[in-house]
């Protein structure tokens, strides 16, 4: 089975324009995505609406391409990326562009979710530890998923799922095993193809989830257990952290 890494990279961001070009020591966080992600996949792309990214990414020896600026969606700028770079793969890998630490392993797990024929979707899930808060449960910008017994995700949702009947709140970390979502996708060709083309569900207007949108329309999502950090960079707080990671790991 042959596999594509694409990396949506936008530069336009309410809280933090032209992330993808912010510099994390030598580098950039996109080079240091791109960088990981080749370290896995012969195939790499970075989809950009944007010259300067463009042009950035040719500039340390990676792949390119033009992506419309109309896009909602990084899986829809991922697609046309898809389509534009020729590829015969036949299983698109969707990483973030923030994500300038993202593990080759988190990348190879999903990669063995496609061992199984039914798969048609991968996405990463993290164990919540059991020594969590409340408070670190909660957090609605951390989406939870309750799985299936094998493996595939049966609801996301910015709620905390399942709700513990009888069970002091303070106590939900320690009393069941909750699963946060790591926003990294895998899609067979033909299923990506068939998701831009769906309108947007009554479940994922309410949670403000795209994944819900494919589970409502009825597609199998496989998940993959890792336990492996990341640091997703939103702000340029974020990106303070991210330089101090990188000053333990690999300067």
């Amino acid at each position: 089975m042959n596999f594509i890494g694409i990396i949506p990279a936008r530069y336009a961001s309410s809280r933090f324009p032209g992330k993808p070009l912010a510099r994390i020591g030598r580098k950039t966080m996109i080079e240091r995505v791109y960088t990981r992600v080749a370290n896995v996949l012969s195939e790499v792309a970075v989809a950009t609406d944007d010259q300067r990214i463009f042009d950035c990414v040719e500039a340390f020896g990676g792949r390119a391409i033009m992506t419309s600026t109309a896009h909602r969606s990084g899986t829809d700028r991922c697609y046309e990326a898809f389509t534009l770079s020729g590829s015969k793969a036949d299983v698109v890998i969707n990483i973030q562009g923030d994500e300038p630490f993202i593990a080759p392993s988190q990348i190879e797990s999903v990669m063995k979710c496609f061992d199984s024929t039914g798969c048609q979707i991968a996405t990463l899930v993290r164990p919540v530890p059991q020594d969590a808060s409340f408070e670190q449960l909660y957090d609605p910008n951390t989406p939870k998923v309750v799985l299936g017994d094998d493996g595939r995700a049966l609801y996301f949702s910015r709620s905390v799922v399942p709700y513990l009947r009888n069970v002091p709140q303070e106590q939900w970390p320690a009393a069941a095993q909750f699963y946060t979502h790591v926003g990294l996708y895998a899609y067979r060709a033909d299923t990506l193809r068939q998701l831009v083309s769906l309108p947007q569900s009554p479940l994922e207007l309410a949670e403000s989830l795209e994944q819900l949108r494919w589970l409502q329309a009825g597609f199998l999502i496989r998940t993959a257990v890792t336990t492996c950090p990341t640091i997703g960079i939103d702000t340029p707080t974020d990106l303070e952290n991210a330089i101090k990671h990188l000053d333990i790991l690999d300067r």
